[in-house]
């Protein structure tokens, strides 16, 4: 798409991954060589960062999204639902490519799901197929970790105009060092330190990869345990909220989401953690990756009224660590 005059000015830009899921109910997972009859199947829109520009989007903020589609018809479903959910788009096109598809098997009794997914290489994004105008003068930026060249141009871009960037990452792509040098916000998966660095433990982990990449945050998300964070200073401990699961699919996208929507609202990063947290909860009492997006009311809700998660860590374990991450970093320094 292009225009004469320059782009109005949004809340959030995304750039990265949109999918067409097909969501197929299980009884349970199957076992090798055997046969299971399917409750049910559903095509549902998803991927990262596109799931998540959507959630900003229904929450009021003005956004624009950049991916990348096959000439199929799934390619068309995508464009489409992103012009009726509001979001200003940017689609770049590649004849004769299939767009991304997932097909995303979920256990009926406790809302687990696996992810079969195919990628066609040529729906990859360039740097070359970005143009900085999608970016400036945007309130913040959202990447993922799959196009790593291509998110690290446009994170460049917002750096240098001040546009803080918020990464959202679940496995180790080629060159993805090279886009965390540009990223200020990280909340990944929490196996993703692990794969970045080979230490398991995220009281280490996380300081570690803070230290290196001079980010502002590094936190990772721990599944129904909430999520940790370091600031440099200190970690945040955020339980998640006990919900009824029907589906797991794009919590972590819808968490992503919430975490630009409050970083925008500038909000504490107390606060922005228990958002993400309560509305990635919310996402899986419905089917898909858009399916359970609550409203702002109905977040709040759960905020008051929910019950949390265990501690995945004790207090007094998260002082010591906080004290044994600054002693390192002083030692660096």
């Amino acid at each position: 798409m292009n225009r004469e005059n320059a782009l109005p000015r949004v809340d959030v830009v995304g750039v990265g991954i949109n999918a067409t899921d097909t969501i197929i109910r299980l009884p349970h997972f199957p076992a090798p060589d055997s046969k299971v009859e399917l409750l049910s199947a559903e095509v549902k829109l998803g991927g990262q960062v596109a799931s998540a520009i959507v959630a900003c989007r229904r929450w009021g903020l003005s956004a624009r999204f950049v991916g990348k589609i096959g000439d199929d018809a799934a390619g068309k479903l995508q464009a489409d639902e992103m012009r009726r959910e509001g979001v200003d788009s940017y689609w770049i096109t590649s004849p004769g490519s299939m767009s991304q598809s997932s097909y995303i098997l979920v256990d009926d009794i406790s809302g687990e799901r696996t992810v079969l997914w195919k990628r066609d290489p040529q729906i990859a994004l360039r740097p070359e197929d970005l143009k900085r105008e999608w970016i400036s003068g945007a309130r913040a930026l959202l990447v993922d970790g799959h196009d790593t060249e291509a998110a690290a141009q446009a994170a460049r871009w917002a750096r240098e105009e001040g546009i803080p960037v918020l990464g959202d990452f679940d496995n180790r792509y080629p060159h993805v060092e090279a886009l965390l040098e540009h990223v200020d916000l990280i909340v990944a998966s929490k196996d993703f330190p692990e794969r970045l660095t080979g230490e398991g433990n995220l009281l280490k982990s996380l300081p570690g990869i803070f230290r290196e990449f001079k980010c502002r945050v590094m936190g990772a998300t721990l599944g129904r345990l909430g999520v940790l964070a370091w600031d440099g200073q200190e970690f945040f401990l955020c339980p998640g909220f006990q919900v009824t699961a029907v589906d797991t699919t794009g919590a972590g996208d819808i968490f992503h989401g919430a975490f630009l929507y409050g970083l925008v609202r500038d909000w504490e990063m107390e606060e922005i953690l228990e958002f993400s947290c309560a509305a990635a909860a919310l996402n899986c009492t419905a089917s898909g990756a858009r399916g359970g997006i609550a409203s702002l009311a109905e977040i709040a809700h759960l905020r008051k009224r929910g019950t949390r998660s265990e501690l995945a860590y004790s207090h007094e374990l998260l002082s010591a660590a906080s004290r044994a991450a600054r002693a390192s970093s002083d030692v660096k320094l």
